[in-house]
């Protein structure tokens, strides 16, 4: 199973809600997947019931050299974690911007083989940074969720400029999907974004969109997925379209020959 990294360069975007519901889809599925929470402001541990100690977070990986495997903990929504804190936003100042901090993540994830037995999903900080840059490198695809409104247009471009740029570094191009969220039928402007996202984006562009959902919005309030809040919602068959979509596209697989070596420049 494969690495799978969400970003966007803008909040608001319904990241950390895109992985509640991917991991809450996968669980429900019968797989066993991980979540890596890499944003400072730890929402996703929050609302797993997962917060920690700076200790006992993502943070003690960077700081400490933790091993990952000793810092996943169950969570009461089915899937394990590794959870973030506020400690995080230090790691572009204390460990700077060199390769070896940028590949630390990639490596521990393959020195453990945590990735590759079990998918695991990086709950990526909305700026590009040490930590978003570490998720890109360690991760085998890219899932990029947009708002149906005109500034997400741009920061999902913004995003691919990114993605395009780290193709050198890389030595790849980083397989990506964007998936529309916050959709809103009635609304002329959220046609218009959709058909601008589908000439801009093609194939890329998940057919799949998440809906403007009342349920969507009360689930992380009451430290849940939507399949466990309101599994007859809107929103839970949107999130549940999405996981089918993707699944059955491969996204979620990983092919022989995808995990590159170590960096050796950034």
């Amino acid at each position: 199973m494969a690495c799978i990294a969400v970003f966007n360069h803008k909040g608001g975007v319904g990241k950390t809600t895109t992985v509640l519901n991917l991991l809450g889809a996968m669980a429900h599925a019968g797989h066993d997947p991980l979540a890596i929470d890499l944003d400072p402001q730890a929402h996703l541990s929050l609302i797993a019931g997962n917060a920690s100690s700076a200790e006992e977070s993502i943070y003690a990986f960077y700081r400490d050299g933790r091993a990952l495997s000793e810092l996943v903990r169950a969570t009461h929504c089915g899937w394990e974690a590794v959870s973030a804190h506020l400690e995080l936003s230090k790691v572009d100042t204390q460990f700077g911007k060199g390769p070896n901090i940028l590949n630390r993540l990639r490596v521990g994830l393959a020195r453990e083989s945590l990735n590759g037995r079990r998918p695991v999903f990086i709950d990526c900080c909305p700026l590009l940074g040490v930590l978003s840059l570490s998720a890109i490198f360690a991760a085998d695809r890219v899932l990029v969720p947009v708002s149906a409104d005109y500034l997400a247009v741009k920061g999902a471009q913004q995003v691919e400029k990114t993605l395009n740029a780290l193709q050198r570094v890389l030595g790849r191009r980083v397989e990506r999907r964007y998936v529309i969220t916050r959709f809103d039928q009635r609304r002329n402007m959220s046609w218009d974004i959709l058909n601008t996202f589908k000439a801009h984006f093609g194939a890329e562009l998940c057919e799949s969109r998440i809906a403007e959902n009342v349920s969507i919005a009360e689930s992380p309030y009451n430290s849940a997925d939507v399949f466990a809040h309101a599994p007859s919602s809107r929103g839970a068959a949107d999130y549940r379209a999405l996981f089918e979509e993707l699944e059955q596209s491969g996204f979620f697989g990983v092919e022989a020959g995808v995990r590159q070596p170590a960096v050796a420049n950034a």
